[in-house]
């Protein structure tokens, strides 16, 4: 259940928010709903306008009329300035079919939230949450019809006693009052259990893994992709293929980052691929571009600047407001980024082959690295040190002989070059198989069809989509099995 939609990397309970949960799988988003002065529900948290839009107010003081002139989106980033607030009616017919909607009801008229949940048939995909006396309006309306939860304290009553008196669908329970015993007793009446993790002492792996044990139904956490991981990896043994992420966890924080590649460690990718290249006074950094236009606060080629007036810039705020603090970082910080076990995969944009082997070596990354250029610059690299692991481009299957021929450790083949008999070939030499879904290869019958013929690793924008082909592939398995 991931609160307020997607919102490390959009507007929270935006339209964006919410289709970026749809999109990368996430099947239930947490949302706020409240009335505008004439009466219509829209999704916003707050009780003012003031933080998450250019206006100023409460939000019943604004009609719906006047509140869509607002801008909802700028104050996160720019890239969604003339985002406008959501209507409940919209979300629901955005969701329809997508992603499931957990509604927080902090101010609703129970019969018009109804009425419009109806009118939707989304009654199917959505958990109304609030307190008791909004949730016994909600079902003098509609009944049963449309699913309640609500907020269960075990230090004020037994369960049987709460149950009796609220006959809710599901309940919420904040982590550290959540047991094994407690979620029995509740799953014994048909009632499911979230656990409410948010916040820093509770939304990480080690708690995760307790509410896992404990049999929760839903976890309500700011990181989805964390949990899904977490979870998923908690019950495989074993993937049948790997994961690299491509700039980092580049989906859910600004590319090249530190905060992309830490979150991109914390998910526990099995590659990270940053881009190196080379500053004027040579220095090196992480950055895709040539310039830094596109992603920081400046202008410029990177060989034209000094490391100092990249140190200056601002490489987060073009993403999103909770990253403002990112800067430019040094090859360094990026590799000690990566901890004592994520394999480094290193795009070497502009960096000499001397000083890429040295800083593989300074940050003891020679077992779990490998280093993406072109055949030339690989070959280079293997003269320094035969140990270094390449991986050269495969273009196409006309230039596998040559390819293999320079024993690299493995291939960056293009999509398309991609084929059961290409990776055969690939494996027989001793050689593993990369390739970049990015674009239009980033579903998941791309996917599992290159997981059939044997890819060893996916390098993807989404990876939990292909942690979901891998969760689909194992689901089979086991249904075969049985």
């Amino acid at each position: 259940m991931l609160h307020r939609g997607m919102q490390q990397l959009a507007p929270e309970n935006s339209r964006e928010a919410v289709l970026a949960c749809a999109r990368d799988f996430v099947e239930w988003v947490e949302v706020d709903v409240r009335q505008t002065k004439d009466g219509r529900h829209v999704i916003i948290h707050d009780a003012t306008v003031d933080r998450t839009s250019n206006g100023t107010g409460r939000v019943d003081a604004w009609t719906l009329a006047e509140m869509k002139l607002l801008d909802f989106g700028e104050w996160f980033a720019p890239r969604f300035r003339g985002l406008q607030i959501q209507t409940l009616t919209e979300l629901l017919e955005l969701a329809k079919g997508k992603v499931n909607l957990c509604l927080d009801c902090k101010d609703v008229d129970p019969e018009i939230l109804v009425a419009e949940v109806l009118a939707a048939e989304m009654q199917d995909q959505v958990v109304v949450y609030g307190d008791l006396g909004m949730l016994a309006e909600v079902h003098k309306f509609c009944g049963n019809t449309i699913a309640r939860m609500t907020k269960y304290r075990p230090q004020r009553m037994s369960f049987e006693e709460f149950a009796n008196e609220v006959e809710p669908a599901a309940v919420e329970i904040d982590a550290d009052l959540v047991t094994r015993e407690l979620c029995q007793e509740i799953h014994a009446r048909g009632i499911k259990v979230q656990a409410k993790i948010l916040g820093p002492d509770w939304d990480q792996p080690r708690v995760w893994r307790e509410m896992f044990a404990a049999g929760v139904d839903w976890l309500q956490t700011d990181d989805a992709a964390g949990v899904r991981f977490t979870d998923v990896r908690s019950r495989l043994s074993d993937f049948p293929v790997q994961i690299a992420f491509h700039r980092g966890a580049s989906r859910y924080a600004p590319e090249n980052s530190l905060a992309a590649i830490r979150h991109a460690v914390a998910m526990g990718a099995d590659y990270i691929e940053i881009d190196i290249r080379t500053t004027s006074d040579a220095a090196l950094v992480l950055m895709h571009d040539r310039t830094v236009d596109r992603t920081s606060s400046g202008s410029g080629a990177i060989n034209d600047l000094s490391a100092k007036a990249l140190a200056d810039l601002d490489v987060g705020s073009w993403f999103g407001k909770p990253y403002r603090d990112q800067r430019v970082p040094s090859l360094a910080e990026g590799l000690a980024a990566f901890g004592e076990t994520a394999n480094a995969y290193l795009d070497a944009k502009d960096i000499t082959p001397e000083r890429l082997l040295q800083a593989i070596q300074e940050h003891d990354l020679m077992q779990r690295h490998v280093v993406y250029q072109s055949l030339d610059y690989c070959k280079r690299l293997q003269e320094l040190d035969p140990a270094v692991r390449t991986l050269p481009p495969l273009r196409g299957t006309s230039d596998l002989d040559k390819t293999l021929e320079s024993k690299p450790y493995g291939v960056d083949a293009a999509w398309k070059a991609l084929s059961a008999n290409m990776i055969e070939q690939c494996h027989a030499a001793g050689v593993r198989v990369f390739s970049d879904a990015l674009g239009e290869h980033e579903n998941l019958e791309d996917y599992r069809q290159a997981i059939s013929w044997g890819i060893d690793v996916i390098q993807t924008d989404f990876p939990l989509r292909v942690l979901r082909i891998i969760e689909l592939n194992a689901s089979k398995s086991v249904a075969k099995s049985n």
